[in-house]
């Protein structure tokens, strides 16, 4: 009996599984599907959600070829059949080809857009897939002739011959040279008006992006009737910032809302639909103990504040999608009003500030956390929450402060410094986790190389 492995095709995530038979006397049992072992060896974990049986009473019944808008897993229950595939998805491996004879002892596991064809090879064939996606009658998708020259499958029964049975459908479809290749399934960002947003539209530049305005994740009725069938990622930046405004009365339902309900909405949504969903975090989860090293990934929660508890709650809702990344961050600039440009601000105006000199941290630009987020969906990291931000030495804001003063050629020596309590004075604010630090170990495994924080700063400043 072999043993079960996976195997690679010049179809790219068209794969071959060697299946384990058992046979004696009576028969033979094989495990068919087995999640665990399977996933472990390399194929995706795609979540089947129906399982089909096709017959042929006659051999050389023959189907196909057909490219169907879900992954699916095919073996033999009994019989023999030549099964072909040609990639119909758009991209550089339109067109490419790969056939098999498949009887108990081997599977295929066929992603998305990858057209499928079968002729028995035995009379009373059967065989039997799993797809991820419920059939839907009526629905078309492209399909190719059996024929076609520029595939050229090698059918072992001739399809000329008076043996071969084939469908009026599938005798009329295309040449490929006619076939509109299947489109990948997209990526959305929300809140992509917001800092983070517009970076990752630059990343991300076919991605549909939508605003508040376009989708409100914080209403039920707008989020069933949303095309989720069309995505494979989601890229939540939608939440809510305002840290003191999340204290109040007005702003507490708000932040819990957008920043604990959306998410956990967006997860239930990326568990049923198999999507991707990445999720933005804050370093305010923690209540900014000096720890040794930088916050892990792995700390248990201890926010300060309303804002901060929100958004630990938020990380625990996405936690439960299957495929979920969590990035958590601390000191954000982008494209928009934030610290660094006040700095500026007030430089060129002549104004000395007090900033507060006892809050310590790394900035995190967010071409860099739209850097990673690129790096870890590309790349198939684990999934799982990963820290980042810029690289380098931790500084106060003060100290930040200062060093925008100079980049901008202005005394530093103008920036004073005070303590948060000193700044906080009077003020109805939300407190603020002294230590924003985050380690990035977890995040640098993946083979990503952050960037210098410091020389980044510089550059955004130029």
């Amino acid at each position: 009996m072999s043993q079960l492995r996976v195997e690679t095709t010049p179809i790219p995530g068209l794969l071959v599984v060697r299946l384990p038979v058992h046979h004696d006397d009576r028969g033979w049992f094989k495990e068919n599907w087995q999640r665990a072992k399977m996933v472990e060896l390399g194929l995706p974990d795609f979540g089947p959600v129906q399982n089909n049986i096709s017959y042929n009473a006659q051999r050389g019944a023959t189907r196909g070829i057909h490219t169907e808008p879900w992954d699916k897993f095919v073996s033999v229950a009994g019989g023999k059949v030549f099964a072909a595939w040609v990639d119909m998805r758009a991209g550089d491996s339109f067109g490419a080809t790969f056939w098999i004879e498949i009887d108990e002892d081997l599977a295929v596991f066929v992603p998305r857009g990858v057209g499928n064809s079968y002729q028995a090879l035995e009379d009373g064939t059967v065989y039997s897939y799993l797809v991820n996606e419920h059939y839907v009658a009526g629905r078309t998708y492209p399909a190719l002739d059996l024929a076609d020259p520029s595939v050229a499958i090698p059918w072992p029964i001739p399809l000329d011959s008076a043996d071969v049975e084939i469908s009026d459908k599938d005798r009329a479809n295309p040449a490929l040279d006619d076939v509109e290749p299947m489109a990948p399934k997209k990526t959305l960002i929300t809140g992509c008006h917001g800092q983070l947003g517009r970076a990752l539209a630059q990343a991300f530049p076919d991605a549909d992006l939508v605003d508040l305005d376009e989708l409100d994740l914080t209403d039920a009725a707008a989020l069933a009737a949303w095309p989720w069938d069309e995505y494979a990622v989601v890229l939540n930046a939608a939440a809510y910032t305002a840290v003191d405004k999340a204290e109040t009365p007005e702003g507490r339902p708000i932040a819990w809302a957008a920043n604990a309900a959306a998410p956990a909405a967006l997860a239930r949504i990326a568990s049923e639909r198999h999507l991707t969903l990445v999720h933005y975090s804050t370093d305010y989860v923690f209540d900014g103990a000096d720890v040794e090293g930088g916050h892990r990934e792995d700390e248990p929660f201890s926010p300060l504040g309303v804002y901060g508890q929100t958004k630990a709650a938020g990380d625990l809702a996405v936690a439960t999608a299957p495929r979920h990344y969590v990035l958590r961050t601390s000191w954000v600039i982008g494209d928009g009003n934030n610290f660094v440009r006040t700095m500026a601000r007030l430089a060129a105006d002549g104004v000395d500030p007090g900033v507060v000199d006892d809050q310590i941290g790394r900035l995190t630009f967010t071409d860099e956390l739209a850097r990673a987020t690129a790096h870890l969906v590309t790349t198939g990291a684990p999934y799982g929450t990963y820290n980042v931000t810029n690289a380098g030495t931790p500084r106060s804001w003060a100290a930040y402060a200062a060093r925008v003063f100079e980049l901008t050629g202005h005394d530093p020596a103008r920036v004073s410094t005070v303590t948060t309590a000193e700044y906080s004075a009077g003020k109805a604010v939300s407190p603020r986790p002294l230590c924003g630090v985050l380690a990035l170990d977890k995040l640098a495994a993946t083979g990503f190389v952050s960037s210098d924080a410091d020389a980044a700063l510089a550059a955004y400043l130029r």
